[in-house]
């Protein structure tokens, strides 16, 4: 399947300075094939040694850190490509407990409610990129492990923040939520494969694949379905897990109830 190349970047002349790196913000579209799938390479980002200091939120910093960071987001800007792609689909049909987008049918009673009253969602992939998964940690040292970790988390987070930004203005958008295969047990990780076939070719687009046990490797990345909303909705607030590092809401049983999920 041909894909709709949206480059975020109409030159290579990015400005590198002490391992900083900032990407022009410029889109410029091809003659699409298939216009309802769209793919996000050459993302603009931006990758410092104080940066990754900051989100690692440690109070002091001595040299020895100080030097791997620097490092390491050297090795990291050489190669670094985060990337996403998202495609327009449409509902077909609403069940009781599921929808069908584009022929492909989705089991998720919460998903079915947050679609009411909507017909075009923006099924999704963004990822870190496989360039940056494979800088290497050749001795297993684990402070290496964790500045890696958190250098694709920046670069995870960036592609999936662009390529938001990027739905919402080409389809004049106020607000988007989204969900994904496996943030609740409403709606089972094995559907990571209906999504996957609903997107194509996620794998020659931007490096993602699926394996077996519906893992998403790089590990950096996620996956899901956008739709436009007019209260924000995260998953989170239906998860009354208290021990969650990825959190990005707080519980809230009486929406839960509302929802018909049970703690």
């Amino acid at each position: 399947m041909a894909v709709h190349l949206l480059l975020t970047m109409t030159s290579m002349n990015r400005q590198t300075r002490q391992g900083h790196v900032t990407c022009p913000d410029t889109m410029k579209e091809t003659t699409p094939s298939r216009p309802e799938t769209h793919v996000l390479s050459d993302i603009p980002f931006e990758l410092t040694a104080d940066l990754v200091i900051r989100l690692m939120k440690v109070r002091r910093v001595p040299p020895s850190l100080q030097r791997l960071v620097e490092e390491l987001v050297a090795r990291s800007l050489e190669v670094a490509t985060p990337k996403a792609m998202f495609r327009v689909a449409y509902v077909d049909e609403k069940t009781e407990d599921g929808v069908v987008i584009d022929g492909h049918a989705f089991q998720s009673s919460v998903l079915r409610q947050n679609l009411d009253g909507v017909q075009r969602v923006f099924p999704f992939v963004a990822t870190c990129g496989a360039e940056a998964d494979g800088v290497e940690n050749p001795s297993g040292d684990l402070m290496t492990t964790v500045c890696l970790d958190i250098i694709r988390m920046h670069l995870l987070g960036t592609a999936r923040r662009h390529m938001e930004q990027q739905i919402k203005k080409t389809y004049a958008l106020d607000q988007l939520s989204r969900m994904a295969p496996g943030s609740l047990p409403d709606w089972q990780v094995q559907e990571q494969g209906t999504l996957f076939r609903l997107l194509g070719e996620v794998e020659q687009s931007v490096g993602v694949r699926l394996t077996d046990k519906y893992l998403m490797l790089p590990l950096k990345s996620v996956s899901g379905i956008f739709f436009p909303t007019e209260v924000r909705f995260e998953s989170c607030q239906l998860c009354p897990r208290a021990s969650c590092i990825g959190r990005r809401a707080p519980y809230d049983p009486e929406l839960a109830a509302r929802y018909g999920v049970q703690a």
